[in-house]
């Protein structure tokens, strides 16, 4: 069966990690855009963030849906599914850009930083920081206009970089960070062996053992950064992984089943339904309707 394509970084501007533009503009090519509706619910391989500068509206991601205004900050991460909404009422930018981009360009003393506010585990999307937006939208332009181009990419990640601290400092969800460093790379590794391995184990005790840890003290760290168990946390992500591949394929709950780590489909259903309270069936007709 034909999935809706994940989407990778594609620029018209033959970039190959950074791309600004504009909402309207971007709107006006939707009806161009041929391997992919941009709203319908669609996985994205690199980071965006849309910058709301006029009007209302909402944006959907992982099945959530985030009210918009003047002044909004949305954040997307690599691997989230997300959507436009129908004709849209408002105006704005959106920026887009690579895992790479940021390796390459951002100060490494900030990366750990970064990496945690567009960590949707723990951090909301969405902020409102109209005056910071303004001041960072009229330096990026400013630089994006210049003629002398000499050094413009190592500007822009500076001036992106500043801006994304300053939307942390804002958020201040950073002090579990900043009070234990050690316990976060513990769960930045967490995180990450469960999105690679998600589908061949959901023990705890196998996690535990890939990081020579004890599941006492792994369930401590992500109970400290989450207030749930790991446990708690493997299965809410396989349960989100399903739901974006329901929502995003035409494949079969069979075909789901499989891709996600079940040898049987009654167990996928047991599963599913001990965590959301209804089928994966009725899920996909409520999401339909």
């Amino acid at each position: 069966m034909k999935n809706i394509p994940n989407i990778s970084f594609e620029s018209s501007e033959n970039a190959k990690d950074f791309e600004f533009l504009n909402l309207t503009k971007l709107f006006a090519r939707i009806p161009d855009i041929l391997d992919h509706n941009p709203s319908q619910p669609h996985r994205i391989s690199f980071f965006a963030l849309m910058i709301i500068t006029n009007g209302t509206g909402s944006h959907q991601i992982d099945l959530k849906d985030y009210p918009l205004k003047e002044g909004t900050v949305l954040k997307i991460a690599k691997g989230q599914v997300h959507s436009f909404q129908n004709n849209p009422q408002y105006e704005g930018f959106i920026l887009i850009f690579t895992e790479d981009f940021v390796l390459n360009h951002f100060s490494k003393s900030s990366l750990n930083i970064i990496s945690h506010l567009y960590n949707y585990h723990i951090t909301s999307p969405i902020f409102n920081d109209k005056t910071g937006n303004e001041n960072f939208l009229n330096q990026l332009i400013f630089e994006l206009n210049s003629e002398n181009s000499y050094a413009q990419k190592n500007i822009i990640a500076a001036l992106l970089d500043l801006y994304l601290l300053r939307l942390e400092r804002k958020s201040n969800t950073n002090k579990l960070q900043v009070k234990n460093p050690k316990q976060y790379t513990i769960f930045i590794q967490f995180k990450n062996l469960v999105e690679a391995n998600y589908t061949r184990t959901r023990n705890v005790k196998n996690y535990a053992e890939l990081m020579f840890i004890s599941t006492k003290n792994l369930n401590q760290v992500v109970k400290d950064f989450t207030l749930s168990t790991a446990k708690t946390f493997i299965d809410n992500y396989v349960i989100l992984e399903i739901k974006r591949a329901i929502v995003t394929t035409n494949q079969s709950f069979k075909e789901i089943a499989f891709a996600t780590g079940f040898d049987e489909v009654t167990n996928f259903t047991k599963f599913f339904k001990k965590n959301l309270k209804i089928s994966p069936k009725e899920f996909k007709e409520n999401l339909f309707k």
